[in-house]
């Protein structure tokens, strides 16, 4: 079972958390602070792999891969393997480059609720629900055309709304 889902900047401000358990909000931030602390000290040609058992308890694994400014993290338990979370990772970033041409921190900023739609998509409850970024953004432009129609629908009706600007 997938644990968590961090993205966070080469700062350690997390852009995207997404936890399967319940944890206190002091949890969530003394775990990322932890998992940023672990990563920042890494050098650039370790494995993408370890333990994560000091930071999130016994039976935890963490992956990562990082991209520009940002670190894209997966927490998970024995059950998973890590190079299909490795793999996952990779069509969470393929489906955000899709989605917003080359993307950026300032893409994952400015569009939290695109962002959580995708990861939504990808992964419920801490179980892979689809690994195909092609069959995400099918799933996500679906989403976006239903959004795009419920805000077209005006509650007030024409005749009404006709009379008010006279």
């Amino acid at each position: 079972m997938i644990k968590a889902v961090l993205v966070i900047n080469t700062q350690g401000k997390p852009r995207l958390t997404e936890f399967y358990d319940f944890l206190t909000v002091e949890k969530q931030q003394e775990l990322i602070r932890g998992v940023f602390g672990v990563l920042c000290s890494r050098a650039e040609k370790v494995s993408n792999f370890m333990e994560a058992d000091s930071i999130f308890g016994p039976d935890s694994r963490l992956v990562y891969k990082h991209y520009a400014t940002l670190y894209f993290v997966f927490v998970f338990d024995s059950s998973e393997n890590e190079l299909a979370m490795l793999d996952l990772i990779q069509v969470f970033v393929e489906t955000l480059d899709k989605c917003f041409r080359n993307v950026c921190e300032l893409d994952i900023v400015f569009n939290y609720s695109k962002l959580h739609a995708i990861i939504d998509e990808i992964i419920s409850g801490g179980q892979v629900l689809e690994t195909s970024s092609t069959e995400v953004m099918r799933a996500v432009e679906e989403i976006s055309k239903l959004e795009a129609a419920s805000n077209s629908i005006s509650l007030v009706p024409k005749t009404v709304s006709g009379w008010r600007s006279r």
